[in-house]
């Protein structure tokens, strides 16, 4: 598979997620609570120029910090490609970052492992069955379905 095969994949957040959850991560997140590392991602909108916001969970591996897309190619990573920075805040905390896609399936194997097995009990559903205990193949298989952002934050 080309790392283009699954560009168009998403899956929307159901009600629950979009009406309750991300809003209440959202809210706590903004007032410097932050629900087991998540943050609030904020990136220029590619056709509004507007900010947008929305919850995500970083992972740090070995010093590098990673922004995974458990939903596929959803509005904040068209927008993330397009801007190719961002911030992510927790309070009154903002990290200013660049970022760049990976796209070489052993690369994000290696990141989606820990991802995982950190937030499995949260996104784990959006990962085919496929868990942190998974085979490198197994990973690799899905990698194209999750878009994988390296962080270098400033």
């Amino acid at each position: 598979m080309n790392a283009n095969s699954h560009a168009d994949r998403y899956l929307a957040p159901d009600l629950f997620t979009r009406k309750v959850f991300n809003p209440l991560v959202r809210w706590l997140t903004r007032r410097g609570i932050s629900v087991w590392g998540s943050r609030e991602l904020r990136v220029v909108g590619r056709t509004s120029g507007e900010i947008r916001s929305v919850p995500v969970n970083p992972i740090q591996i070995d010093g590098t910090w990673y922004l995974v897309a458990p939903r596929g190619t959803t509005q904040w990573v068209r927008n993330l490609r397009a801007a190719g920075a961002g911030e992510l805040v927790v309070g009154r905390r903002t990290q200013k970052f660049e970022a760049s896609e990976l796209v070489d399936p052993s690369e994000k194997a290696r990141v989606l492992r820990p991802y995982l097995t950190k937030w499995k009990f949260e996104v784990g559903r959006f990962f085919e069955g496929v868990g942190p205990d998974a085979t490198d193949a197994e990973l690799e298989a899905i990698a194209d379905n999750h878009p994988i952002f390296v962080l270098d934050l400033r």
